[in-house]
Formats: C-alpha cells, sequence, structure tokens
C-alpha cells in the first residue's frame, strides 16, 4: 500500500519504517527542512533500538522517503497517519492545533478517496473534530480512523512489529477493511485486531496509559509506606506480583515516572473528565503523588550533608526518564537537578544517550562526563535516576577509589541493600531496609 505519515517523531518515525519494513511504500513529511534531509541521508534523528537498521535497508530499498512537502505525500496515498504532536496546554487538556491544522489542509488536498488515521494521542470525541476540519474544504469520500499506539520508547520497534494487540475505530466497512489488510503481516501470529468505535478507541489509549502509571504510584506509595513501618518493598512486590490478577509488571518503586506519554495523557484525561463535570479522583491522586515522588531523595540527600549542600558534588547516573532512550521529557532527573543547584550543590551526569539534550536543556550549569566512571572523580555522592543495564553491575572497588564518600542514593532500587552494606556502602534506595 502507499502511505503517508504527517510527522517524524518517536511514533511517526517508527510507523513509518515499520510499515516500509513490510513492503509497503511510506513518505514521511516533517516541516523542519534541516531534519528531512538528514533522514534522506540515512541519518536518524531519534535514539530508538534497532530503528537504524531498519531505517537504513527501507531508505535503500526506495520504500521509505521524506519530503517537506505535504500535497506530495499526500496525492499517492491510500491511507495518511497523523503523528503529530498534542502536547499538554495549561490547563492540562491537549492541544489539538497541530493536528486540526493538518486535517484543514488535506481537505483542500485530496481529490479521492483517503483513511485518514489519527494516530496520535488525542481526546474522546477528536475524530469527530478531524472529520469536521477535513470535511470543510473536501469534495470527495473519505474516512477517518483512530488507532492509538502503544510502543514503549526503547522497545518501540519491536512493539510495532510484534504487537499485543492492534486497536482500530472505525465508523465504516470499508476503512475497516483498508486497516485489517494494512495490519494483517502484524497479527499472523494470532495477537488481536480489535475493531472498535472511534472515541472508545481514543479512549482506550488514555486509559490504558493511566491504568499503568496509577500502578506505578500505587507501588511508590507502598515502597514510601514501607520506610515508615520497616517493612521491605521488594518482598511486597514478590508478593502481589505472583498474584496472576496483578501480574509483575510496573510494580517496580522508584523517584516516579516521566516521559512523553504517562504524565500528559493523565493529564489530559483528567481535564476530559472535567470537562463533562466529571471529576477523576484516581487521577488527582496519581499525579500529586508522581510530583512529590520525582525529588523524595532531596530531604535524605539533604540530612546526610546536615542540611548543607553548598559546595557538594553529586555524581549523577541517569537522564533520560528511562533507560534505552535518549527523551528526557519529564525525567525526574531535571527535577533532582534544580531541587540540587538550587541548594547549592554542584552537579556531574553522565548517561548513555540524553546529555545533548539535557546540555541543551541546562546548559553549562552542570557538568558532563564521558563516562560513568569519570562522573565520580572526587564526588561527595552518588545519585542514581535512570535504570540503565550499564550501571547494574558496576565495579564498586573503583567507585570508591574515585569518590570522597561511599553514598548512593539510588532511585531506580538497581543494587541489593545487604550486598551494599557488606561492601561498605553507605545506601539508601526507596523502600527498602538491610535485612539485620
Amino acid at each position: 500500500m502507499k502511505i503517508a505519515v504527517v510527522g517524524t517523531g518517536y511514533v511517526g518515525l517508527v510507523t513509518g519504517t515499520c510499515f516500509a519494513e513490510t513492503g509497503n511504500d511510506v513518505i514521511c513529511v516533517d516541516i523542519d527542512a534541516a531534519k528531512v534531509e538528514k533522514m534522506r541521508n540515512g541519518e536518524v534523528p531519534i535514539y530508538e533500538p534497532h530503528l537504524d537498521v531498519l531505517f537504513e535497508r527501507n531508505i535503500a530499498a526506495g520504500r521509505l522517503k521524506f519530503t517537506t512537502d505535504l500535497a506530495e505525500a499526500v496525492e499517492p496515498a491510500e491511507v495518511i497517519f497523523l503523528a503529530l504532536p498534542t502536547p499538554p496546554g495549561e490547563d492540562g487538556s491537549a492541544d489539538l492545533s497541530y493536528v486540526l491544522g493538518v486535517a484543514e489542509q488535506l481537505g483542500k488536498m485530496i481529490t479521492e478517496y483517503k483513511v485518514i488515521v489519527d494516530k496520535s494521542t488525542v481526546p474522546v470525541g477528536t475524530a469527530e473534530k478531524v472529520a469536521a476540519a477535513v470535511g470543510a474544504n473536501a469534495t470527495v469520500d473519505f474516512d477517518i480512523v483512530s488507532n492509538p499506539e502503544f510502543l514503549r520508547e526503547g522497545y518501540a520497534v519491536d512493539d510495532f512489529l510484534k504487537p499485543d494487540r492492534v486497536v482500530i475505530g472505525v465508523g465504516s466497512d470499508r476503512a475497516e477493511e483498508v486497516m485489517t489488510r494494512l495490519y494483517q503481516p502484524f497479527i499472523r501470529q494470532g495477537n488481536p485486531l480489535i475493531v472498535m468505535d472511534e472515541r472508545s478507541a481514543e479512549l482506550t489509549k488514555y486509559a490504558a496509559n493511566s491504568f499503568l502509571a496509577t500502578k506505578i504510584t500505587f507501588m511508590n506509595e507502598i515502597a514510601n509506606f514501607c520506610e515508615k513501618v520497616g517493612a521491605d518493598v521488594d518482598k511486597v512486590r514478590r508478593g502481589m506480583g505472583t498474584d496472576t490478577r496483578i501480574g509483575p509488571r510496573f510494580l517496580f518503586p522508584g523517584i516516579g515516572y516521566g516521559g512523553s506519554c504517562f504524565p500528559k495523557d493523565v493529564q489530559a484525561l483528567h481535564r476530559s473528565g472535567r470537562e463533562v463535570d466529571f471529576e477523576f479522583e484516581i487521577l488527582t491522586s496519581v499525579m500529586d503523588v508522581n510530583e512529590r515522588q520525582k525529588t523524595v531523595l532531596f530531604d535524605p540527600i539533604l540530612k546526610k550533608f546536615n542540611g548543607d549542600l553548598s559546595g557538594v558534588k553529586i555524581a549523577l547516573w541517569g537522564l533520560a526518564f528511562k533507560p534505552e532512550t535518549d527523551d528526557i521529557r519529564e525525567a525526574p532527573a531535571l527535577y533532582m537537578i534544580e531541587k540540587l543547584l538550587d541548594a547549592g550543590a554542584t552537579i556531574t551526569a553522565f548517561d548513555p544517550e540524553a546529555m545533548d539534550n539535557v546540555r541543551q536543556r541546562v546548559g553549562d550549569r552542570i557538568a558532563f562526563a564521558a563516562g560513568q566512571y569519570a562522573a565520580l572523580e572526587g564526588a561527595d555522592a552518588l545519585l542514581i535516576c535512570t535504570e540503565w543495564q550499564v550501571f547494574r553491575t558496576p565495579d564498586f572497588g573503583r567507585m570508591q577509589e574515585a569518590m570522597n564518600n561511599p553514598f548512593i542514593f539510588d532511585g531506580r532500587n538497581l543494587y541489593d541493600v545487604d550486598d551494599m552494606t557488606d561492601k561498605g556502602w553507605d545506601y539508601v534506595s526507596i523502600g527498602r531496609r538491610p535485612s539485620s
């Protein structure tokens, strides 16, 4: 099939590349001419494992192309995916201006039947708004489809090629047939393609992400309570996770969730509720708890240095909101950086992929190290904010030699508490304590 993908962020670029991988002809559209030129030359603008291999292969095969000209992409396309940003407004609602702006242009461009797909995460009722924007200028038939993405950054290629499920919100048999045919290569192993109405599809994405955010936040509350009563959250987590009604995933406590999806989607669903006079009280609590959790290790750090961080050098491992990505949107590390700097500390940070993005954000207010051990030289304490694999089994002897004090504040519970005590570390994690 011939496909246009409007927007080349994480979702759009993975979507376009993976559709090209199954033999479709894909044109990706972006307004950033410099970015488009780099992609034409084979340069992947984001870090996403395995994407580069598929990207280069499909460019070489002529199945994946890039343009700044929307009309050039739309004219041959049977299916047009809108993978545009929907950032939160000041009130938490999703900003649909990018989506509706392109939809209005599409109405003026299409000269034959097209399936226009909302791939962006959008509030309930957006499909009708997109249909109205297209229909204001269109003189031919078209269908609007809601096809929410469920891609995890760091695993997005695998998630697209081998999806748990594909959700399609459609209002016509014709659009359903097109979308079923398009996704057939991805569901051959029996993973379901679930067809529903557009509003239910739109809500499915928000409901799924909000539930996962709630699960994480509940576990963070349990971890904080464990510290008050002397329980161990790792034992509690294992006891809970073996219950088949709950399952083991998203039960790992830490310094809160971040990224481009959970914070934005929880806010948007919460705001959507208020627009129809419905209060998501659970989501209110989720947002409040997560905001506090991002800096939950600040007070223990301050206490360790007797309430004065002036001149204290903090080594920071991990800047991305999660491992296997360079995405720093709503990353807890950024919140800790601001608190520590305000308190007079100095920071030297290392992250395998996200340092350039943080450098653009904070400039020279912190230092950046060439490696994880280089960040420790002369440090008074280590703060861990992202659970990159490379941080899981470090050389602890080398670490102690580099640092002034054997202090670790672990926001991701990477190490065994008793083992760290035996190694001579003063080790603070989330919701855990030594067994003796």
